[in-house]
């Protein structure tokens, strides 16, 4: 059974009539999310005062030890319960904190009335509703060690002299592995409001189909005790995310905006051509899935708009439309300890997409998250696939710190390596050092094939997975081809990756076990041979990948003395590390490493360690 830690739920009332109210806990666990529940006026999602631009809902939580604050801006949530009765009216507003600091808080709510409030950063704006225990406390106490939920790991935030994701609560990092596809995750038959509006697609496109995703293959993978809606939908999702996080994957990408776009059938807004109003009962579905999907140790890769949607809103500004898209993502899901906001799919103007937003756009847009999010959760953006576009359109952003990195595309699997290392370097030459992961390889017909096809995956693994990672790459996730079995639009079964899972869970493993990869830097200077790839702490350690044993591989050790081991690793089995002919080298100088264990003609990483000074 998985285990989900307390959610508390509050419900605050303005009426003169006594509400029924739950007992307020004595304590509440660090990370861990609490939902309050306000009365205010009764409205609809359709009503003519929109709720969704004319009221706002803030509350003030306060440490009392340190004095630190967050303000929160709540939600409309139509009755409180939308995602199990599919309500679109009612009188409850809510906020979701998840309290980072242990000890006791108070908070204090206000909820105000006007013309485009919601996106108002007055405080004082508009007209004043009396709330009724508009004011309460609470102690947040350490949350018990429960293996992989985010809540317990502690929100992950980017290390800006690594560039690595790190817990904000200590000094663990973290490399992600997962599914960049379907992109369309979201456009599944068992939300409310969930419909494509289109079939039409464009060449470069995956072909849509015309039913929405089911994941019925992933039933059997749901567990008594986890979550569902509406007597018993959700299964299906819910049962994917369990497989690939039994896989020993940790990230899903996912887009929640692509009207014009390839699948046309994810969105958050009631009608997919009003973009003032918000569906109540699809975004507290989604709440669900992404609740249960940081319990299993998944990060939230949230991709905010697909390329053809650049200047769908506010014609590509930061407006009206934009931000009360974001306003109503970062209320309702910012408080997720492991978020990554992604500012677009392929962002910027390309040829197949001229009519891309621009640098100074994509700039405001970070900003506009970043200032906006209470929790400043992660924000990147995705970007094109050839080596000319990167050049041309990622320099303006170099220096601009909102933005915390690079969601990685490459069209040309042998590029990888060489494109990350570039990236890490202009980004801690411009003094804004980026967190860079390698999302989406090409070309974009082929991506990551199915299992069936490619049951070694010997080119991804070596150019791709281990190429990026000893770039200095934050992780992989896998993106399926446009024109594959199971492809970026129709993939109903992750089970058709199992092999890819599993040799990206061995290289994830090798690093978090055996390399203190956030102090080590690429060195394939320090290795003679043309095609391997070294990642180094200079006279410590050295991690040295090679694709194939066809010349002796060696290590020039500089002027460091002293004794090393020398271990091996499969990347494409895994394992424990294994002993070759040569157990030990001694520096300083140039050092051959001798053969490996076993199957001269597969990749090994040769791992070498100093023993003595």
């Amino acid at each position: 059974m998985i285990r989900y830690a307390p959610l508390l739920v509050l419900l605050l009332t303005s009426s003169c009539a006594p509400v029924a109210q739950r007992p307020t806990p004595t304590a509440l666990l660090q990370n861990h999310t609490i939902t309050l529940s306000f009365k205010g006026p009764a409205t609809s999602e359709d009503a003519e005062d929109n709720p969704f631009t004319d009221t706002r809902l803030l509350v003030t939580f306060t440490h009392k030890d340190s004095g630190e604050t967050h303000t929160i801006r709540g939600f409309y949530a139509a009755d409180g319960n939308a995602a199990e009765t599919s309500a679109d009216s009612g009188d409850i507003w809510q906020t979701r904190f998840a309290p980072p600091k242990l000890g006791d808080w108070s908070y204090s709510a206000t909820l105000h009335t006007g013309p485009l409030i919601a996106i108002d950063d007055d405080p004082s704006a508009g007209e004043a509703y009396p709330l009724k225990n508009a004011t309460s406390t609470f102690t947040v106490i350490p949350g018990p060690a429960y293996g992989p939920d985010f809540r317990d790991f502690g929100r992950l935030t980017v290390d800006r002299n690594t560039g690595y994701f790190r817990s904000q609560n200590s000094d663990t990092y973290f490399l992600k592995g997962g599914a960049d596809s379907p992109e369309n995750f979201l456009g599944y038959a068992d939300f409310d409001g969930t419909y494509k509006h289109s079939l039409e697609f464009r060449e470069g496109e995956s072909r849509p189909t015309e039913g929405l995703h089911t994941y019925a293959t992933h039933l059997g993978d749901w567990n008594e005790g986890d979550p569902s809606w509406q007597n018993g939908k959700g299964k299906g999702i819910i049962g994917a995310l369990n497989y690939l996080a039994s896989t020993g994957m940790n990230a899903v990408y996912f887009l929640t905006l692509n009207i014009d776009g390839d699948g046309k059938d994810v969105w958050p807004y009631r009608d997919h051509l009003d973009f003032t109003r918000f569906d109540c009962s699809k975004l507290d579905q989604w709440e669900i899935v992404f609740s249960h999907a940081q319990s299993l140790g998944i990060l939230l890769h949230v991709v905010t708009q697909e390329t053809e949607n650049e200047r769908l809103l506010d014609d590509g500004e930061t407006e009206t439309y934009r931000k009360l898209y974001y306003r109503e993502l970062i209320a309702r899901f910012a408080h997720h300890p492991a978020i990554v906001w992604n500012l677009g799919e392929e962002n910027g103007p390309a040829d197949f997409s001229p009519n891309g937003q621009t640098s100074a756009q994509q700039r405001t847009m970070a900003s506009y998250l970043k200032t906006t999010d209470p929790y400043k959760n992660t924000v990147v953006i995705h970007t094109h696939s050839v080596d000319t576009q990167k050049d041309e359109l990622l320099p303006p952003l170099l220096n601009h710190t909102p933005l915390d990195g690079l969601s990685f595309q490459v069209n040309e699997p042998t590029q990888v390596h060489d494109e990350i290392k570039k990236w890490i370097h202009l980004s801690r030459e411009a003094g804004h050092r980026w967190l860079i992961a390698m999302d989406e390889i090409g070309p974009w017909q082929i991506g990551a094939a199915a299992d069936v096809d490619d049951p070694d995956h010997d080119s991804l693994r070596h150019h791709v997975l281990w190429g990026s990672l000893m770039g200095g790459a934050a992780g992989v996730e896998w993106y399926f081809g446009a024109h594959q079995k199971g492809n970026d639009l129709d993939t109903e079964d992750w089970r058709s990756r199992a092999n890819l899972w599993a040799q990206t869970r061995h290289a994830l493993d090798f690093f978090e076990t055996y390399l203190p990869y956030p102090q080590m830097q690429p060195a394939d200077e320090l290795t003679p041979a043309a095609d391997d790839y070294c990642l180094a702490l200079p006279g410590q350690i050295y991690a040295i990948y090679l694709p194939s044993n066809s010349e002796p591989p060696q290590l020039d050790l500089a002027k460091h003395s002293g004794s090393y081991t020398i271990h091996w690793f499969s990347p494409k089995n895994g394992g424990t590390l294994q002993t070759g002919d040569t157990p030990t080298i001694n520096g300083p100088g140039l050092q051959p490493l001798g053969s490996p264990p076993s199957d001269k003609t597969s990749d090994w990483t040769i791992l070498v360690r100093k023993t003595t000074p």
